[in-house]
Parts: structure tokens; C-alpha cells; sequence
């Protein structure tokens, strides 16, 4: 159990919070939320210890092991998968010990080293680095490589994959998903689900918080309320609350306009001034609601796009990879004006070389590719942010953009982006890597693009720049492509699944639960998906396996229909249910006036959605049966 009594916490001259009050019990899953600069960093690095409160007194029990990821490589000589291993210490202190008994040839001590050694896993925990090695998609062949040798991003991943290495009471995770690929994300979603200590995780990725977290803390205005339920039923506690708080404050206003109203007419009338001054102490005593402030600071949208021809692009036939090693091959696409496109796939498949390919990057290419003489492409890479130059202003960027734009033009376009005031006139190097990021994609609309390719647009954007980033990209007229690990905004934004895997783009026929699915089926194995296919071109099936294979697919129609049926009559149960649970949930007194109550509902509701997910699945195993059967006939 986790305790905050009356903390306050400054960073510099700035307070973050005030007065906070709460309690993490053990065993909770949390989700740490709110916009950027609001403390949520600086509250991991109270839990951690590195720095102490302004006030009040935080509790954290005596012995209780604690993992968070680091953010420096002290040895970078060290290979990946020992690195990995160092995050479980006690194993480490382990392994010395054996050493050292079987050095000074003590039995007693040996046995008893070897004894340690069992009761932590030891034996199996290379096995163990090594599967969350290959979960966080490094290959077999790369993993005794030194830590040195890899990317910033892939090191990152070496710094997650310490952190889950280490058995812990207490695991602090601060935007885990940032440098990972959406195959990866799957993979950590999975793996927090199995987790039996208690976790607290930052992340702006909506869809992440939904399928790993339980409770929900909102920082806000120097304050960080406790929420039961995940992301979803916090929004929709939340939502409740702002509806009932901006009516009251609605209410409220009119009373102080309607006594402030009798005021004004009678305070001057001798015969009303003990009426009018009882109204003015009223209307002090009255608590002022606070607005409810629904606004983000967040608002832009894509311009229309002078022209929109089609098709923007045609590649036929082409490859593209980096020397003379083709990293995709035999690529026949079209993109047009009004497409949505999401690329699939894991990291190193090729999705940013597409990109690259696409926007004419630094790639080499073969065969025929076709892009429009009025072809305008907004691109925001991975390290766009690079880019900038840090001694220039946001303004001086745009002007440098567009020198015949008026100041105050750009400013107010500047303000959508919330570079207000003098900000836009402040260097960008200062600047947070969500400020920077807001930047780029800022230059990006103001471009006027008629075709966008953004890999990883939201890396540092928080939700409320996340969602005005969602909103103008569903009514941007010109076309996208899209690699991100947000599953949230590709699922909200795009109409198209790309699937880039073995050297080949196709498209993905359903949709992101099922490539979640279809990552879990093992389907996704390059070698047995070969295999498959290999098999299935090399060695036609005679007459006498047909006849096997239809008589087999009639056999299993039948209960294929009966466990369709069983599933939709489930899925109907149980959307009736989440309905009820959301309904009961939305009630913002109730966290207030029944916990214990809300904290079972909430826990109701995740089983109840998780339940639903099952039963989706079985329905979909059964109507792919049924559809081969169907088109047999």
C-alpha cells in the first residue's frame, strides 16, 4: 500500500501538486493520466526517492522491490541479454554466491547457494531474458550483440525488458509503449496482464491503459484524484461529473445574476437595503462551482487541399531496400485521394522504408513508380523533431516556411497548437518532446498537404493533443498513410490495414482485434507461414483428399452453426450488461457514497469486457468456418 497524505510537490518555481491525498493498495493496476507538465514523471520520481516533497508525507513499505525503467547504460560493452538479466538482482547476488561456494570448495554452502538458486528461478532465467527479448522483437541472432551497438529506440527496449526482467512488488512504467511497434505493444499488454505485483503506468495510448490498468489517477490542476476502472470508465466518470458540474455551475450562475439583479434595483431604496445586503452576504457565503472546462487548448484542422488528383501514386512491380538488399518486393499499389491506409507489421518489416519510398527518400528502387505532378506530401518521421532548429522560435519556423505569412496570421494559427503568448517567440530547445512534436506537425498542416505519410505521429503527444490530432484527420480530404502503435487512432482514422511482413505488402482483412488475434495464433511466423504456403503450391491435394477435406468441413458445420449462434446470443448478453455496468459507473456519487461497491463493478466490467472479447472470437473462429464451407459449395 502506497499512501499520500497532503503532499505538495514543486519542480522549480512551478507547483505540480497540492494537498493530494490517496492511497494505492497492492495489487491495483493504475493508470497514470493528464496532460503534459501536470507531474506525473515527477510523482514515479517521489515514489522512487529521488526527490522529496514540498510537504505532507508520502508511505511506501519497508522491503518492497521496486523496477522502473532506467535511462542510461552504464556499460555499454555488455550484451543485450545479460543486460537484461542484470534487472533481476537478486538472481545476480545468486549467481555470486555459487560462484563463490564452489571457489572455496564448501559443500554446505554450495548446496545451499544451488538452493537459492531454485527458489529464485535461476536455472531458467536466460530463458526467461530471452523471451522477453524476443517479445520486445529482438531476433535470436541479435541478442548477444552489445548493448552499444543498438539504435536509441532499441535501447529503450533493452531498459523495458531490465525492468520486466527484475521480480517486483511495485513496477513503475512511464510511457512503456513509446518505442515500440504495434506487434510489440500486443506482446507488453499480454505480459502486464500476467503481472502479479502492483503496477502503476504513465501512457497517453488510450487502447494500452484499457486492456492493462484497473484504477485510473487524473492529475489536474495541482490535484490526482483516484478513479476506479480503466481509461474508458474513467472518461465516462469523468464526463458525468463535467455534465453535472457545468449544470450546476449553470444554476449557480443564474442565482448570482437573478440576486445580483436585486441588488443592483434596490440597495439604493431605504425600504429594500436590509433585503439587498442579506442578498450579498448570500452570494458570498454561495461556494462558486468552478467552470467546467471541457475546451483543450488543442485546435486545428487541415486545410483543403488545393488539388486532389488521382491517383496521387502508383507504384507496379517495384522493390525498395537500402543497397543491394531489397528490403520489400513485388509492390503493386495505388493511393487516392480519400484513403486511409494503416500499416501492420512488426519493426524491421518495412514500414518506413515504404514511407520512405512513397515520399521519394533516401532508398533504392526498382520498377515503375508514378507520382503525381501535384502530388503534395506532408511527412512527419519518427525523429522529425531532429530536425528543428533549436535557437529558433515556433514563429521564426513558419516564417521561414512562408516569408510573405503576416506575424499575426501565424500567430493565430500557432495558437491551434497552444503556442500562445510569448511562447511562440521562445527558442525550441527548451521545449518538451511533446511541444516539439506539436511543432512539426503544426509546419506539416500548414503546408497544405494532399497526402500525409506520419510514422509514429503521437510519441510525446498527450491525449489532448492525440485527440485534436484524430479529430482533423478524419476530415482531411487528401489521403494518409499511417504507422503508429496507437491503436486508438488508427482505428478511429483509418478504413484500410496494410499487413507488411516477409518482404510483401497486402492487405489486412480485418481489423486491429484481429491482428491482435492473429499475432496470439503464432499466424504471424515467418517460417511456418512459408512452410504453409510451400506446402500448399508444392503438393495439390488428389481427388481422394478432397473428398476427405469436404466431408470434413461438412462434419463441422453444424456445430460451427450451433457456436455461432451460442456466441452472438453471448455477445448480446453481455453488451446488455457493459451497458448496465457503464450506466451505474457514470454515477459520480457513487465512488464517493459506495467504493467498495465501485471497485467491484469496475472489476466487474473489465471481466465483463474481457468475456466479450472471448466470445467475439469464438464467433469469428465460426463464421470463417462457415464462409470456406459456403463458398466450397
Amino acid at each position: 500500500m502506497i499512501t499520500l497524505n497532503q503532499v505538495a510537490l514543486r519542480r522549480g518555481p512551478r507547483k505540480l501538486l497540492d494537498n493530494v491525498t490517496m492511497t494505492l493498495s497492492a495489487g491495483q493496476r493504475v493508470g497514470i493520466v493528464g496532460r503534459n507538465g501536470t507531474g506525473k514523471s515527477s510523482l514515479f520520481s517521489l515514489i522512487l526517492g529521488e526527490i522529496d516533497s514540498d510537504a505532507g508525507e508520502l508511505q511506501v513499505p519497508a522491503g518492497l522491490t521496486i523496477a522502473s525503467v532506467s535511462q542510461e547504460i552504464t556499460d555499454r560493452d555488455r550484451s543485450a541479454l545479460d543486460y537484461v538479466l542484470d534487472g533481476d538482482a537478486e538472481l545476480r547476488e545468486v549467481q555470486r554466491a555459487v560462484a563463490d561456494a564452489e571457489a572455496a570448495g564448501d559443500v554446505q554452502a554450495i548446496a545451499t547457494a544451488h538452493e537459492r538458486m531454485y527458489a529464485v528461478d535461476g536455472y531458467a532465467a536466460e530463458s526467461r531474458a530471452a523471451r522477453l527479448l524476443d517479445g520486445l522483437g529482438f531476433d535470436a541472432d541479435v541478442i548477444g550483440n552489445p548493448v552499444g551497438a543498438f539504435s536509441g529506440g532499441w535501447q529503450m527496449r533493452l531498459h523495458l525488458g531490465r525492468a520486466l526482467m527484475c521480480r517486483s512488488d511495485l513496477l513503475l512504467l512511464d510511457e512503456p509503449t513509446n518505442h515500440l511497434d504495434l506487434d510489440a505493444v500486443f506482446w507488453l499488454q499480454e505480459w502486464l496482464r500476467a503481472y502479479g505485483g502492483t503496477l502503476l503506468v504513465i501512457s497517453h495510448d488510450r487502447e494500452f491503459l484499457d486492456a492493462t490498468t484497473t484504477h485510473t489517477v487524473h492529475l489536474v490542476g495541482q490535484t490526482a484524484t483516484l478513479f476506479t476502472g480503466n481509461y474508458s470508465t474513467f472518461e465516462a466518470t469523468l464526463a458525468q461529473q463535467r455534465m453535472q458540474q457545468a449544470a450546476a455551475h449553470a444554476a449557480q450562475e443564474k442565482q448570482r445574476a437573478h440576486m445580483q439583479k436585486f441588488v443592483d434595483r434596490f440597495k439604493a431604496k431605504a425600504s429594500k437595503a436590509r433585503q439587498a445586503q442579506s442578498r450579498l452576504k448570500q452570494m458570498e457565503r454561495m461556494q462558486v462551482a468552478e467552470p467546467a472546462h471541457w475546451d483543450s487548448p488543442f485546435s486545428f484542422e487541415f486545410p483543403t487541399p488545393d488539388r486532389l488528383p488521382s491517383p496521387l501514386i502508383r507504384i507496379d512491380d517495384a522493390s525498395v531496400g537500402y543497397g543491394n538488399k531489397p528490403v520489400l518486393s513485388q509492390l503493386k499499389l495505388d493511393i487516392q485521394p480519400g484513403d486511409r491506409i494503416g500499416l501492420l507489421g512488426r519493426n524491421g518489416a518495412g514500414k518506413s522504408t515504404l514511407i520512405n519510398l512513397l515520399c521519394d527518400g533516401p532508398v533504392q528502387s526498382t520498377g515503375v513508380i508514378q507520382r503525381h505532378q501535384y502530388l503534395r506530401i506532408g511527412y512527419f518521421a519518427q525523429h522529425q523533431v531532429d530536425q528543428l532548429d533549436m535557437d529558433a522560435s515556433p514563429l521564426l519556423h513558419l516564417q521561414r516556411d512562408d516569408p510573405k505569412a503576416s506575424t499575426q496570421a501565424l500567430r493565430n494559427f500557432l495558437g491551434g497548437f497552444d503556442f500562445r503568448g510569448d511562447r511562440v517567440l521562445e527558442p525550441v530547445g527548451p521545449l518538451s518532446g511533446g511541444e516539439k512534436a506539436r511543432l512539426c506537425l503544426a509546419r506539416i498542416v500548414y503546408q497544405q498537404p494532399n497526402l500525409l505519410l506520419l510514422d509514429e505521429p503521437t510519441n510525446h503527444l498527450d491525449l489532448d493533443m492525440r485527440h485534436a490530432l484524430e479529430l482533423a484527420l478524419q476530415s482531411f480530404e487528401g489521403a494518409m498513410v499511417l504507422v503508429s502503435h496507437d491503436r486508438h487512432l488508427v482505428a478511429a482514422t483509418c478504413d484500410k490495414l496494410w499487413l507488411i511482413a516477409h518482404g510483401r505488402q497486402s492487405e489486412f482483412s480485418g481489423d486491429l482485434d484481429d491482428y491482435g488475434r492473429w499475432l496470439r495464433s503464432g499466424a504471424s511466423n515467418e517460417n511456418r507461414q512459408r512452410a504453409s504456403e510451400a506446402a500448399s503450391e508444392t503438393a495439390p491435394p488428389s481427388d481422394g483428399r478432397r473428398r476427405d477435406v469436404t466431408a470434413q468441413r461438412k462434419a463441422m458445420a453444424k456445430p460451427m452453426r450451433q457456436q455461432l449462434k451460442r456466441a452472438e446470443e453471448t455477445m448480446a448478453r453481455l453488451q446488455r450488461e457493459l451497458a448496465e455496468l457503464d450506466g451505474l459507473l457514470a454515477d459520480a456519487d457513487l465512488y464517493q457514497r459506495e467504493p467498495d461497491r465501485a471497485e467491484r463493478l469496475g472489476r466487474k466490467r473489465g471481466e465483463t469486457a474481457e468475456a466479450l472479447e472471448t466470445a467475439e472470437a469464438q464467433w469469428l473462429e465460426a463464421a470463417e468456418v462457415l464462409d470456406q464451407e459456403d463458398s466450397t459449395v
